[in-house]
């Protein structure tokens, strides 16, 4: 299983738009063979966004991957967070 997960850090004028790339980002992989759930989650009041997404291996998410990012490709991340994006890249141990 591989999970990779990023928090965002919205500015509350974008929060919405987030939200909306997101589940861009969700519904061009979702039915992908080797994605096992994928989920846009928002702490309260908006202050952070989470996108979950599980995977059966590092294999599916590297083969999913491009497609999902090409789906946000163009969108003005560096406008729409107020700090850098914290990625994980997940595995058991």
């Amino acid at each position: 299983m591989f999970i990779l997960m990023s928090v965002h850090h919205p500015r509350p004028e974008h929060c919405a738009a987030l939200i909306e790339s997101m589940h861009r980002y969700g519904a061009s992989i979702r039915g992908g063979e080797g994605l096992v759930a994928i989920h846009t989650l928002e702490d309260e009041g908006c202050d952070r966004l989470v996108g979950l997404a599980v995977f059966a291996s590092r294999d599916d998410f590297e083969r999913l991957a491009p497609v999902a990012r090409a789906a946000v490709a163009e969108d003005p991340f560096d406008e729409w967070e107020r700090l850098p994006i914290d990625g994980f890249r997940l595995t058991e141990v």
